[in-house]
């Protein structure tokens, strides 16, 4: 992938276990901190929310991870973060061998996001090539 914004939006091939924890894990935090703080300081009072409808599920409420906070830099934010923190995962398990099909150990509840935060987060890079390309530099 090429370098720049694009290739860190979209990663291709393997990226290092620092690469994931340095440059998608913090940066994404951090993105994440300050849409809340923007959010708190230009929209107090405004959480993510849709409209609630009678007798009907809030979408909001299924979606979001804290309903009662955030606000629409928050709600951007985290719909922009989406695709490279999918990537950069994927990125990550194909350094460890593993193909995107292991992003459905999130679906397990409790123990699929350890197995994912273990693999992605703990387990260092296969130093030999592998079918997604080349170890890392």
């Amino acid at each position: 992938m090429s370098p720049g914004l694009l290739g860190w939006y979209v990663p291709g091939g393997r990226i290092p276990r620092r690469t994931w924890w340095l440059g998608y894990v913090l940066a994404i935090a951090l993105l994440g901190v300050v849409a809340v703080v923007v959010d708190a300081t230009f929209f107090p009072g405004s959480p993510v929310r849709f409209e609630d409808l009678p007798d009907q599920v809030d979408l909001a409420d299924l979606l979001w991870v804290f309903p009662s906070s955030g606000g629409p830099v928050t709600a951007v934010v985290a719909f922009l973060a989406l695709v490279p923190t999918v990537a950069a995962t994927v990125t990550r398990l194909h350094d460890r061998d593993h193909s995107a099909w292991w992003l459905l150990w999130s679906v397990v509840p409790g123990l699929g996001w350890l197995v994912l935060c273990v693999t992605a987060g703990l387990l260092g890079t296969r130093p030999y090539p592998n079918r997604f390309g080349p170890p890392p530099r």
